[in-house]
């Protein structure tokens, strides 16, 4: 009778514990894609100062010091973003963050709004990220396959672009261009793919880094995206 009691006591704590970490990861999830939804207001608002008030162009002649505001601005953000994750402060740096990633993104706008179909290729390179977010995180959440194994290999795609856009800025080679932003475009629908899933399988349990993360990954598809439809479908009449 003991043993009966205890085996049903341990079959009850397991399944309520299982439940409880199922709840814990949709919070997470939930938290997540919200305030991803959320992030996307300060990029846009970023976008359109940049615009605005020409922040785009102030680097057009000098590429170099536009990659070392950028990359010294982003990775100066997501420090500090992580250091403070588990606080309110580490969601209105993660804010601050995507509104200057809208203020850098300004300046391929900028180009792009100089076709006279700018605004119809924005909306497209727009519509595509979405579908292509859409697509992966119903793959991430229904999927039995474990994708946890393309971690590595993601970074090493991701540093293999970061190095060939960099070469590129001295090189401009417009096939290179072209490459880079396809390769992009496949990496980091995969990451999104890959993160996603993580926060769904209990890997990743701070909405904050999970947000960061994805928002990452949609920039540079949305960025990618952008820039292949200017080259391919830009219309200067």
């Amino acid at each position: 009778m003991a043993n009966q009691f205890d085996n049903s006591f341990g079959a009850n704590g397991s399944i309520g514990g299982a439940m409880g970490s199922a709840l814990s990861r949709n919070k997470v999830l939930r938290n997540t894609y919200w305030l991803l939804a959320v992030s996307l207001v300060p990029t846009v608002l970023g976008s359109i100062v940049g615009v605005q008030t020409g922040f785009g162009t102030l680097f057009r002649g000098s590429p170099w010091i536009s990659l070392m505001v950028f990359m010294g601005g982003a990775f100066a953000f997501m420090f500090a973003i992580e250091k403070y994750k588990n606080s309110s402060v580490g969601v209105g740096l993660l804010l601050g963050f995507t509104f200057f990633m809208g203020l850098m993104l300004s300046r391929m706008l900028t180009s792009i709004l100089g076709f006279s179909n700018g605004g119809t290729l924005i909306a497209a390179a727009f519509g595509g990220t979405a579908a292509i977010f859409g697509v992966m995180a119903t793959i991430a959440t229904v999927s039995k396959r474990d994708f946890s194994g393309m971690g590595k290999w993601l970074m090493m795609g991701a540093m293999l672009i970061l190095v060939g856009g960099i070469l590129n800025i001295w090189l401009q080679l417009p096939a290179l261009h072209l490459t880079i932003a396809v390769l992009a475009i496949g990496i980091f629908s995969a990451f999104m793919l890959y993160d996603v899933q993580r926060v769904v399988n209990g890997g990743e349990t701070n909405y904050v880094s999970a947000t960061l993360a994805i928002y990452l990954n949609i920039y540079n598809v949305f960025t990618s995206l952008l820039s292949i439809l200017g080259i391919v479908g830009g219309d200067r009449e």
